[in-house]
């Protein structure tokens, strides 16, 4: 009789706990495989882009990991729960200060960990203290993708542009400065009219916390000095994609070291961030097919070959478009592959359009998507039509500013 092989515990829970994400996710690999094995995207091609990308994956890999484990010492708890606690009760102060906060993760350790770690804390900070938790909510998700223009950690995007462009990290951020501040007022004019005046909020006051004690201040104060080694790293000049990834790796394995040494149980599979990894590397066998069958052809028509105002603006509002039509990955690698190598300024722009942009539907960015997961988890209601409308506007108001400002200061 032939013996029926079946899977092992393990691949059963795997398969048992995936999302529908998920699926799309491991679907979108495979089927950039089939592009490979029929031809459709020739070997070569598909080795030039795994190659490109590999950097970007290790700092990907380290930077979760990093990011988990100092949220697992309790760093982002305590931290949320100092802003919350300096901000008195008053939800000015609280706006100011809560927006410092996403603003400074976001800029250091990737809009990703915005959306995946710091919502969490967020949410659970706003149950504890009976602060409006959509707001706290929406300031997360738009800062996520707002304020992940300054440095090249801010967003997978930012890595392949700057190396397109060939700029330092300090140079980068010479060039960024003005459009991120941009962005970043539109961004906080838009959150209190829509999210946080009294109006729309609901509340006079909140309740401060009482404070907490920390767990373990070895495990938190060895996080904390992976993080600051990192930061450091990027501020000293780690300028190209190994030199940011060795920086991101060196850090992780400070973290992992701390909690090896007092909480081996955290160190778990769990904490390889295998969903991105896979996304990631499908996008970048996916887009390239598309590319050579019809889409450089749409993404020239749309962007033009202008270095100008008018080649700016139509970069910004066309990545924008297609990062709220498809996701913001794919749409940067498509327009990035129809400007000219010289138009510096067209290829900012359509930077701005794919990070500030796609904040009108849940799949604009991978970092959205992330971040209603954990609103769904938590129990914290997303009303559609207004995320989608106040959404709009973001994109629109974003984009043009910050486009303006990079013009002006070019």
């Amino acid at each position: 009789m032939a013996r029926v092989v079946t899977p092992g515990p393990a691949l059963r829970r795997l398969v048992r706990g995936a999302s529908a994400l998920d699926w799309i996710r491991a679907g979108l690999l495979v089927l950039g495989l089939v592009f490979v094995a029929t031809g459709l995207l020739p070997a070569r091609e598909a080795e030039a882009s795994l190659e490109r990308i590999l950097p970007m994956l290790v700092f990907l890999f380290a930077v979760v990991v990093l990011a988990e484990l100092t949220k697992e010492a309790g760093v982002f708890d305590l931290i949320a729960e100092r802003v919350a606690r300096a901000g008195r009760g008053g939800y000015g102060a609280l706006f100011l200060l809560c927006v410092a906060f996403a603003s400074v993760t976001t800029v250091f350790l990737n809009l990703d960990t915005t959306a995946v770690l710091l919502t969490p804390v967020m949410l659970a900070l706003a149950a504890r203290t009976g602060i409006a938790a959509l707001p706290l909510a929406m300031t997360t998700v738009w800062l996520a993708n707002t304020a992940s223009l300054l440095l090249p950690v801010s967003n997978l995007t930012n890595l392949l542009a700057s190396d397109r462009v060939a700029l330092s990290t300090p140079e980068f951020a010479a060039r960024m400065w003005a459009p991120q501040l941009a962005s970043l007022a539109v961004t906080m004019a838009l959150l209190w009219a829509f999210y946080w005046r009294r109006g729309a909020r609901g509340q006079d006051r909140y309740e401060a916390p009482a404070p907490t004690p920390v767990r373990d201040r070895v495990l938190f104060g060895g996080t904390g000095l992976a993080c600051m080694a990192f930061i450091g790293a990027v501020l000293a000049g780690a300028e190209t994609g190994w030199e940011i990834a060795a920086a991101a790796g060196v850090a992780a394995v400070i973290a992992v070291g701390a909690f090896a040494v007092r909480d081996r149980s955290q160190l778990k599979p769990a904490l390889i961030p295998w969903q991105l990894l896979v996304f990631v590397t499908g996008l970048f066998l996916v887009v390239p097919t598309l590319s050579r069958y019809g889409l450089d052809t749409v993404m020239r028509g749309l962007i033009g070959e202008d270095d100008g105002l008018g080649g700016a603006a139509r970069a910004a509002f066309s990545g924008a478009g297609l990062s709220n039509a498809l996701n913001n990955l794919p749409a940067y690698v498509a327009g990035e592959g129809v400007i000219p190598a010289g138009n510096h300024d067209q290829l900012l722009a359509l930077l701005i359009g794919t990070n500030v942009g796609p904040v009108v539907t849940p799949w604009g960015s991978l970092a959205t998507l992330l971040w209603f997961e954990w609103c769904r988890r938590r129990g914290v209601t997303v009303p559609m039509r207004r995320f989608v409308l106040t959404g709009a506007a973001l994109g629109v108001l974003g984009c043009a500013a910050a486009t303006g400002a990079l013009l002006l200061t070019g």
